[in-house]
C-alpha cells in the first residue's frame, strides 16, 4: 500500500470543504446537488493549482470557483432543449375519467352486439367473476364450451373496441 502525502495546498483546500458546502447551500436544494458542486469545484481547484497565487485567500478564490461553476450549470440548463417525450414521465399515466366513461359506453354496445350465447358466457365468467364451471352448469352446456364462447367473445369486443388480439385477455 502506497501512502502520498498531501500537499499543502492540498490540506488547505480540504479545510474549505464546510465553509464551501454551506456557501452552495444558497444555490442548491438537495443535498446531493450541493455535494456535486463542492466536489466539482474541488477538481476544478486542484486541477487549477498553478493559476492560484500564493499569499491571496483561497476561500475567496474557491468560492469564485464554485459560483462560476453553479452560473455555468444554470446557464446551460435555461438552454436545454426538451421534447413532448421527455415530459412523458411526468404525465398522469391515468385516463381521465370521460375517456373511461366513452370506453365503457363502446363496451356496452360490443357487447350487446353478440349473440345471447356469448353474452351470457362473459356475464358469468367475466362481470360476475363466476368460475368457468359455474358458468356451464348456469348456462347448461360443457365446460369446453362455455371456454371457448368466452375466448371467442374476448377476441371479438377486443377487435371491436380497437384492441389488439394481445389485449384481449384484458377485456
Amino acid at each position: 500500500m502506497t501512502c502520498t502525502t498531501l500537499s499543502t495546498f492540498e490540506i488547505d483546500v480540504i479545510k474549505q470543504i464546510p465553509a464551501m458546502r454551506r456557501f452552495a447551500r444558497r444555490f442548491c436544494r438537495s443535498t446531493e446537488d450541493v455535494d456535486d458542486l463542492v466536489q466539482d469545484t474541488i477538481l476544478r481547484a486542484l486541477t487549477a493549482v498553478d493559476t492560484f497565487t500564493p499569499g491571496t485567500n483561497l476561500k475567496s478564490w474557491m468560492f469564485t470557483i464554485l459560483k462560476n461553476l453553479y452560473l455555468t450549470r444554470s446557464a446551460k440548463d435555461k438552454r436545454l432543449v426538451t421534447s413532448i417525450e421527455d415530459f412523458e414521465q411526468f404525465m398522469s399515466h391515468v385516463k381521465p375519467s370521460q375517456e373511461w366513461h366513452m370506453r365503457y359506453k363502446e363496451f356496452e354496445i360490443a357487447l350487446g352486439e353478440l349473440p345471447k350465447f356469448g353474452r351470457d358466457a362473459v356475464n358469468y365468467v367475466l362481470i360476475d367473476g363466476d368460475s368457468y364451471e359455474d358458468a356451464a352448469e348456469k348456462c347448461g352446456c360443457p365446460l369446453g364450451t362455455v371456454k371457448s364462447r368466452v375466448n371467442r367473445a374476448r377476441r371479438y369486443l377486443a377487435s371491436r373496441l380497437g384492441e389488439g388480439i394481445e389485449t384481449a385477455a384484458l377485456v
